[in-house]
């Protein structure tokens, strides 16, 4: 870095830039990879419904 004080202001700035959104580009790439997998929560939500479907359903017919 420190080759960077013979560079121009706006040249700095480019670089800074460039930095600046190769990490955002970084971040948004590892949290659409780690959210894009299985959601475990779903997965568990829709289990959760289906068992609640066979329970009401089963209830309703005993109860007949």
């Amino acid at each position: 870095m420190a080759g960077l004080g013979s560079l121009g202001p706006k040249t700095k700035n480019i670089v800074v830039a460039g930095g600046l959104s190769a990490f955002v580009l970084g971040v948004y790439y590892y949290t659409m990879r780690a959210v894009g997998g299985t959601d475990e929560l779903q997965v568990a939500i829709d289990k959760f419904e289906e068992m609640k479907k066979k329970d009401s359903g089963n209830s309703s017919t005993a109860g007949s």
